[in-house]
């Protein structure tokens, strides 16, 4: 599902150069969850562009969802990304005009007209994250735990196949941040989606099946971590 081949991300160019990325190779197949860990500077961000296909490596090859985007134009990188790839920020990234259904319809209204099965689907999604109650409300009606649902339900509204999150709990207090990572947990499950998430916490980390860290640009450790006993459970904060 994703696919690093000795890739390599260079900024600039002589003895100024950064290498952001230094020959980075892994597989992580469909419906892993996986950690991204690493000091500030590791490069984690580097790759979390790349594998969102914001960015492009210098060198190597970079598969996504049998994609090599390589391969593609800009156009088809922009509907590539909106098709296969959700993104879950740490600051939410929604749109403070509109209530929690809207927001998690938006991807649906960059493609299309919205229809009356995607409002089901998001309502149903909206549900799942344990917002059924809240559709209508907009983000100064709801807490930092419950914005950060919505924001999940958004990047699953187009059932991508791989969802990428960026710090989901930093700016969450300790119980809603575990709620919010039981819940990428069962989106994972439930769905078959594969999922990275870059952090800074080792015990968020824990929740994934395997964890990557990087260090100066390299892949310095690749292991399976344990899934917490109550990873099927779906945890809700406020």
């Amino acid at each position: 599902m994703i696919g690093l081949e000795g890739v390599s991300k260079i900024y600039g160019a002589g003895p100024t150069a950064v290498r952001a990325l230094d020959n980075v190779s892994f597989q992580i197949p469909a419906g892993e969850f996986v950690s991204v860990m690493g000091a500030s500077g590791s490069g984690k961000s580097t790759l979390l562009n790349l594998v969102s296909a914001l960015d492009l490596p210098t060198s190597g090859r970079l598969v996504l969802a049998g994609q090599d985007i390589a391969q593609l134009s800009d156009d088809e990188l922009t509907l590539f990304r909106r098709r296969t790839i959700g993104l879950i920020f740490q600051f939410f990234n929604l749109l403070p005009a509109l209530d929690a259904l809207d927001n998690t319809l938006l991807p649906v209204m960059l493609e299309r007209k919205v229809s009356a099965a995607d409002e089901q689907r998001a309502q149903q999604l909206l549900e799942e994250v344990g917002l059924g109650e809240r559709l209508h409300h907009t983000l100064n009606q709801l807490s930092g735990g419950e914005m950060q649902r919505v924001a999940i339900a958004r990047a699953l509204m187009l059932a991508p196949r791989i969802i990428l999150a960026d710090e989901p709990t930093g700016s969450l207090d300790s119980t809603t941040g575990q709620a919010v990572l039981r819940l990428l947990r069962r989106s994972c499950d439930r769905h078959n989606t594969t999922v990275m998430m870059v952090t800074h916490d080792a015990n968020a980390a824990a929740i994934a099946d395997r964890l990557l860290v990087l260090k100066d640009g390299r892949l310095i450790d690749d292991r399976l971590v344990n899934k917490q006993s109550d990873t099927h459970e779906l945890g809700v904060g406020t």
